[in-house]
């Protein structure tokens, strides 16, 4: 009998844990799980918002305990009243119910426009007002999740609190929700001892998986990139010395073509590698407790096409995406396109991951934003932009093959298999040249493009 790879499939591993823990599992109940996390967020309701305050230098904004306090107490009034609207979705008026997440948004942008038409010195209402609009977009995208729970009728009975657990996330994270909203947590949850201990087994080999490849990437950095890090002490200084990328491509086409392909592909590493141990590391958590939630990052290297890549490399984002931008779209202004089902599917595309891409991006602007620097913050994006346009074309392009493939033998495995590999590697390796951070201008970034290939 063939042994399952992962052990918290292996039924002698689980029954060992259920031996062993039993009396704890069966005080886990789903309940008091819950109610843990949920005492939980009401520390990170505190220490999200200060960190996110604080953070930036330039923020022109003291973050004196009064107006923190204030700017907290704000937010929470605002989530309740969220969850109240959720509840109660269908007494919403007309507008609201029709596009609640563009509701939602309004919310967000009217805050900045008040900002931007008062004085910095109005009072203490802007001062909160202001606080309020940068830790904003952190709860944006929680909050659509609720509203659209809301939409489908699956609030009402539920208490704020348990909403509370991805609002405020005690498990960590960034503006992207991971695990999503209560809904998927709950259609995830361990109902039963068996279930919890599967989950926790699981959680428990993802926190291995994070240290291995958080470690993995410390080693990786340290030997190949010429600036090294601590670990760089220990082989003496010897370093391969590829330049990183956010800094390589300021140099334009002027760059040698090898050290230029290696720091490419080297990139694309480091980025996969960071991913997989920061997003395990979260998922672990919510595993502990018995949310068996899908990986954020699963084996992307290892994909054979475009889209599969894109779903496999940072899933929660790809699936905000998806809900806010593709699926409205397809259902919604698509419809129009009916007779033109190609054009309707790179609408909905392009859609989610050119437009929703960048406007998640430009609202992660939030300090800049709510200082007035609009433009600017609009600017800064104009190289992801074309990213953005890339990426679309790209996950069109791969989805319309995955169709035509549809009911063909699978493709044969072996070189060929290791070819399309590489080619998905490739693709991103050097379409992140207009993504990767460091500050470099377009032009410089696109004549290290094409640098790539002897043409700069």
């Amino acid at each position: 009998m063939k042994l399952p790879t992962q052990f918290h499939e292996n039924a002698a591993v689980v029954a060992w844990w259920r031996a062993r823990f039993g009396p704890v599992l069966r005080w886990q109940v789903p309940a008091r799980r819950r109610a843990i996390l949920a005492i939980g967020s009401c520390a990170a309701a505190v220490v999200i918002p200060v960190s996110i305050l604080t953070e930036s230098k330039a923020l022109a904004w003291r973050s004196e305990a009064p107006a923190v306090a204030a700017v907290i107490a704000m937010l929470f009034a605002f989530l309740w009243l969220a969850h109240q609207a959720a509840a109660r979705f269908p007494q919403l008026p007309s507008p609201v119910r029709r596009h609640p997440q563009l509701a939602l948004h309004f919310v967000y942008w009217a805050m900045l426009v008040v900002l931007w038409n008062t004085a910095a010195g109005a009072g203490p209402w802007r001062a909160v007002l202001f606080g309020m609009a940068v830790v904003f977009p952190f709860l944006l995208w929680r909050c659509g999740y609720l509203l659209l729970a809301g939409q489908h009728g699956r609030v009402a009975g539920t208490p704020f609190r348990e909403h509370l657990i991805y609002l405020w996330p005690a498990y960590g994270g960034n503006n992207t929700p991971y695990g999503k909203g209560l809904d998927y947590l709950s259609r995830c949850e361990a109902k039963t001892e068996e279930d919890l201990a599967r989950s926790q087994l699981a959680g428990i080999r993802l926190l291995l998986l994070a240290a291995l490849w958080g470690a993995t990437l410390y080693v990786f950095e340290g030997i190949v990139y010429g600036d090294g890090n601590g670990f760089t002490k220990l082989t003496g200084g010897r370093t391969i010395g590829i330049p990183a990328l956010g800094e390589l491509v300021k140099e334009g086409g002027g760059t040698p073509r090898g050290a230029a392909w290696a720091s490419i592909y080297c990139e694309l590493m480091k980025q996969v590698l960071r991913h997989a141990a920061g997003s395990h590391g979260i998922i672990a958590v919510l595993r502990l407790f018995g949310f068996n939630v899908f990986r954020s990052t699963y084996k992307p290297l290892l994909a054979e096409s475009v889209v599969e890549f894109w779903n496999r490399f940072y899933y929660y984002f790809k699936e905000l995406l998806v809900t806010f931008f593709f699926l409205p779209t397809f259902a919604g202004p698509g419809r129009k396109l009916r007779r033109w089902p190609r054009l309707r599917l790179f609408a909905a595309v392009f859609a989610a991951a050119c437009i929703g891409n960048m406007y998640y991006h430009l609202i992660r602007l939030s300090a800049p934003l709510a200082q007035g620097d609009a433009l600017e913050s609009i600017l800064s994006l104009r190289s992801r932009l074309f990213y953005c346009v890339l990426l679309a074309v790209g996950i069109f392009v791969s989805m319309l093959r995955e169709q035509r493939r549809q009911g063909q033998p699978a493709a044969p495995g072996g070189a060929r298999r290791l070819l399309r590999i590489f080619g998905v590697w490739t693709f991103f390796a050097t379409i992140w040249i207009w993504g990767v951070r460091g500050g470099a201008p377009f032009v410089a970034r696109t004549e290290f493009f094409l640098g790539l290939f002897g043409l700069a």
